[in-house]
């Protein structure tokens, strides 16, 4: 699926304490913030639209190729013919 960017005004320090308060967690406002749109996501639209949109994004499945021979399988190449003169 497409991304796309969403942008959000914020008061600075507020964000400056956010930051710091989240790495002594392990973690980033960025990876917050995209769960939490996650959560909500899964919390607002429904399932049937969930799984449409899911559909539209995956990717078609490719054809498997057939396996290769292992070197069992394989026809032994015929041998050299050897001359004595």
């Amino acid at each position: 699926m497409k991304k796309a960017n969403i942008t959000v005004a914020f008061d600075e320090d507020k964000l400056d304490a956010l930051e710091f308060s989240l790495k002594k967690e392990g973690s980033t406002v960025q990876s917050t913030l995209e769960q939490t749109l996650a959560q909500l996501y899964e919390q607002t639209v429904p399932q049937p639209l969930r799984e449409y949109l899911d559909s539209r994004s995956a990717p078609a499945p490719r054809p498997k190729r057939p396996a290769r021979p292992t070197p069992k399988e394989r026809p032994a190449p015929p041998e050299a013919e050897v001359r004595h003169e």
